[in-house]
Formats: C-alpha cells, sequence, structure tokens
C-alpha cells in the first residue's frame, strides 16, 4: 500500500466539490404564503396546504373535531406540531379521499409533516427522526382463492 498511516488519508479532500458548499433549502410557499405537502396511508391520499395562523385545522370543508370524532385521530393530526414545538402557530386546509378514517388521518399526519418541511425546511430533522416523512407502506393483504379472506379458511365440517 502507498504510505497509508491512518483512516483519515483515506478520506477524498472535499475541496472544490459540491459536497463542501452546501447550499440552504429554500422554502417552498405559493403567493398565499401556503406550503403544500401529499400525504398517503393505506387507501387515504390526503393534500394539505399550511400558512401560519392560529392553529385551526379544516378536513374537507368541516372543522377536526367534527371530522375526526375519537381524540386519538386528532391526536394523530397534533403530532407534528408537538415535535416541531409549532403548536397552534399554523392553520391547516386539507382534502382527504379514500380509506377509512383511521388511514385518512395518518394520510393526513403524513401531508402535514411534508407540508411543514416545505414552508420551513429547518423542520426536516426533528420530523423525519421521529417517522412522520416516512410513507407507512403496509396496505391489507389480497384475499386469496379457496380462502375466506386472505389467510382464513372456510370452516371445516367433519360430517
Amino acid at each position: 500500500m502507498a504510505d497509508l498511516q491512518s483512516l483519515s488519508d483515506l478520506k477524498p479532500t472535499l475541496e472544490g466539490t459540491a459536497a463542501a458548499e452546501a447550499v440552504p433549502v429554500e422554502p417552498k410557499r405559493d403567493a398565499q404564503g401556503r406550503s403544500y405537502g401529499t400525504g398517503r396511508r393505506k387507501d387515504a391520499v390526503a393534500r394539505v396546504w399550511v400558512k401560519p395562523g392560529t392553529g385551526k385545522i379544516t378536513v374537507n370543508g368541516r372543522d377536526q373535531e367534527v371530522y375526526f370524532a375519537r381524540p386519538v385521530l386528532r391526536m394523530l393530526l397534533q403530532q407534528p406540531f408537538l415535535v416541531c414545538d409549532r403548536a397552534n402557530q399554523f392553520d391547516v386546509v386539507c382534502t382527504v379521499t379514500g380509506g377509512g378514517l383511521s388511514g385518512q388521518a395518518g394520510a393526513v399526519r403524513h401531508g402535514l409533516s411534508r407540508a411543514l418541511v416545505n414552508y420551513e425546511p429547518g423542520l426536516r430533522a426533528a420530523l423525519k427522526a421521529h417517522g412522520f416523512l416516512t410513507r407507512d407502506p403496509r396496505v391489507v393483504e389480497r384475499k386469496k382463492y379457496g380462502k375466506a379472506g386472505a389467510r382464513r379458511s372456510f370452516q371445516f365440517s367433519k360430517r
């Protein structure tokens, strides 16, 4: 080998490369000062817009307390704000289609996290560490022929 004394000798020099000149990420906002994010979970798809405000969350034209009646689902929507210490600082408007209420709440949380990163790129590390930017890949398993469901067999009859 050619005069390698330590592991630091193996590092390539970064002078003059793109890695040395890290460009700060610009926020993505529209003319009204909103940021957008798409969220998905199971069969649900959520389109989420975030803008500075008082913390009002509107889902499909209705207030979050009306649309997501269960407190657990409303708690899912608050998680990205609590992680980033941005509670009651943003108004959220979203439209959700497909799936059930649980999947829709997960889709809104995913879209909300993406929209927050687009609005304020510095929040990416905190949201990513808690897994809010990762799309949950779990979906319902398909039904198989000869079975009552995805895995359940028909009831066995001895006689």
